[in-house]
C-alpha cells in the first residue's frame, strides 16, 4: 500500500506569482484530501477496523514520518499541510530586492512560483506597490532561490509557466543565446527542476547539464474548450499553422482532431522590431491550403503585440474563412494589443481567442472574445508526482489520451478534465 505524506512539500510565491500559486494549491489540497480519504478506506478494509480507527492510525503515522520543526505548524484540516511558506519580500530605495523565508524549510522539497510576465501592480511585504518588468521578476527569483538554498532546502523547483527570454534561443549574428543562459544561471544557483508551459524552442531543453526542464502542454485543455463550443468541431473545420515554427504544434491538433492542416508562410524583415499590432516585421504572407467557407483553428505558443496574428487572420478572411478561432498558451497581450484585438473583433476578423491563466491578466479576461482556460490543475498534478518521485510522462505527452477521447467522442461538458485524476499513478 502506498503511503503519502505531503509534510515536506513547501511552496513559495514570489511577488506577482501569488495568484497562480494559490490556484495550484487549491488543487493540491483537493488531491491530497482525496488521497487521504482513499488511504484511510484501504487501511480500514485491510485490517478490518473502523474508518475512525484507521484515521487515527494514519494521522499518528503522519506525525511520526513528518520531518522538520515546521511540519506540524499552520496545518490545513483537509490535507495536514498548508503548503504555502511565508516569505518577506522587501524592495529598497535603490531597487534592490531581498527575500527572507520566515519558516524552516530545511530538508524540504521547495517549489518557487513566479509569473515573469505579470506587469500589474504587486505589493511587497514592506508595503511598496510596484509594476515589475521581466528583469525585476528575474532578480526576485534569483534572491528567492538563493534564500531557499541558504535555508537548507533539499530540492528546489522553479514553477515559471512563461520561461523568460524564451524567444532568444538562436543566434543569427553577434547576439547571445539568452534563453539557455538564463537556465544555466538557475542551474548554477542550485535549481533542480523547472516546470514551464509550451516553451518556445525545444533546443532550450538541451542546454543544461543537470537541471531537468518539464515542458507541459495545454493541448487537452484547449481541445476540451473547443468541444464545449456549440457545434464547432462538427463544422467544416481546418487547422492552420500561423507560421513554419508552429507547424508541429498545429500538426498535433490536426492529427488529434482528425482535421486537415494548412499553413501560413510568413517572410520577415528582421531589421525591424515589432512594436505593436500595426507595426510588425512581416513583409509578406502566403496561404498554403484552402480555408474557403471553413472554420479555422490556429494554435500558437506566445502572443505579444499580436500584429502578425492579426495580419494572418486578415489574410484568412480574404481567402474566404468563415470563422477563426485562435489558441494561445502564453497570452502576454503586450503594449496596446488588447485594443488592437478589440478593433479586429469589431471588424469581424476572428470569433474567439482561447488563452490560459499561465499569465496573469485583468483586462483581457473581461472581453467577450476571450476565453480563459485554467492549467492550474495540470501543474498541481505534475508537482504532486515530482514530489513523490513518480513518472510525469503521461502529463508531458497526452497525445494518447486525447486520441482515445476523440475516438470515443468523450468530450462532455464537465467541471473537471477527465484525464487528470486525483489518484496518482
Amino acid at each position: 500500500m502506498k503511503f503519502f505524506n505531503p509534510a515536506n512539500l513547501a511552496i513559495i510565491a514570489c511577488p506577482g506569482g501569488e495568484v497562480f500559486a494559490n490556484e495550484v494549491i487549491e488543487h493540491l489540497k483537493r488531491k491530497y484530501n482525496h488521497n487521504h480519504k482513499q488511504t484511510i478506506a484501504r487501511i480500514a478494509k485491510r485490517y478490518n477496523i473502523s474508518v475512525e480507527q484507521a484515521s487515527l492510525q494514519l494521522d499518528l503515522t503522519s506525525k511520526i514520518v513528518a520531518r522538520g520543526p515546521g511540519a506540524h505548524s499552520g496545518t490545513d484540516k483537509s490535507t495536514g499541510r498548508r503548503f504555502m511558506v511565508p516569505v518577506k519580500f522587501t524592495i529598497f530605495a535603490n531597487g534592490e530586492v531581498k527575500s527572507e523565508i520566515l519558516e524552516s524549510i530545511r530538508g524540504k522539497d521547495v517549489y518557487i512560483f513566479q509569473d515573469v510576465e505579470n506587469h500589474y501592480s504587486v505589493k511587497f511585504s514592506s508595503g511598496e506597490v510596484n509594476n515589475l518588468s521581466i528583469n525585476d521578476h528575474l532578480m526576485t527569483i534569483f534572491v528567492t532561490v538563493d534564500a531557499a538554498h541558504q535555508a537548507g532546502a533539499d530540492r528546489i523547483t522553479l514553477v515559471i509557466p512563461n520561461y523568460p527570454y524564451a524567444r532568444q534561443h538562436k543566434a543569427k549574428g553577434r547576439e547571445g543565446l539568452t534563453a539557455s543562459r538564463i537556465g544555466k544561471i538557475f542551474e548554477s544557483f542550485g535549481v533542480d527542476h523547472i516546470i514551464t508551459l509550451d516553451i518556445h524552442s525545444r533546443d532550450i531543453m538541451n542546454s543544461f547539464e543537470r537541471l531537468r526542464l518539464e515542458n507541459l502542454h495545454a493541448s487537452f485543455q484547449i481541445i476540451h474548450t473547443l468541444s464545449k463550443m456549440d457545434g464547432i468541431l462538427n463544422d467544416d473545420f481546418v487547422v492552420v499553422s500561423p507560421d513554419t515554427g508552429a507547424v508541429d504544434r498545429n500538426k498535433f491538433y490536426a492529427s488529434a482532431l482528425k482535421k486537415p492542416l494548412a499553413l501560413l508562410y510568413k517572410e520577415r524583415d528582421y531589421s525591424k522590431i515589432s512594436k505593436d499590432a500595426t507595426q510588425s516585421n512581416i513583409s509578406q504572407i502566403r496561404l498554403l491550403g484552402s480555408v474557403k467557407d471553413k472554420t479555422v483553428f490556429m494554435a500558437d505558443d506566445i502572443l505579444g503585440t499580436g500584429g502578425t496574428l492579426i495580419k494572418g487572420m486578415r489574410l484568412l478572411k480574404e481567402n474566404g474563412a468563415r470563422r477563426i478561432i485562435c489558441s494561445i498558451s502564453l497570452p502576454l497581450f503586450s503594449g496596446e494589443a488588447i485594443s488592437h484585438f478589440d478593433e479586429a473583433y469589431q471588424e469581424g476578423l476572428f470569433y474567439r481567442i482561447i488563452g490560459t491563466n499561465a499569465v496573469y491578466q485583468e483586462e483581457v479576461i473581461k472581453r467577450e472574445w476571450y476565453i480563459n482556460v485554467s492549467i492550474s490543475r495540470l501543474f498541481a498534478d505534475v508537482i504532486s508526482r515530482l514530489h513523490q518521485n513518480q513518472s510525469v510522462s503521461s502529463l508531458l505527452d497526452n497525445a494518447g489520451i486525447i486520441n482515445r477521447l476523440v475516438s470515443q467522442k468523450a468530450f462532455e461538458p464537465q467541471n473537471e478534465l477527465p484525464f487528470q485524476q486525483y489518484d496518482d499513478e
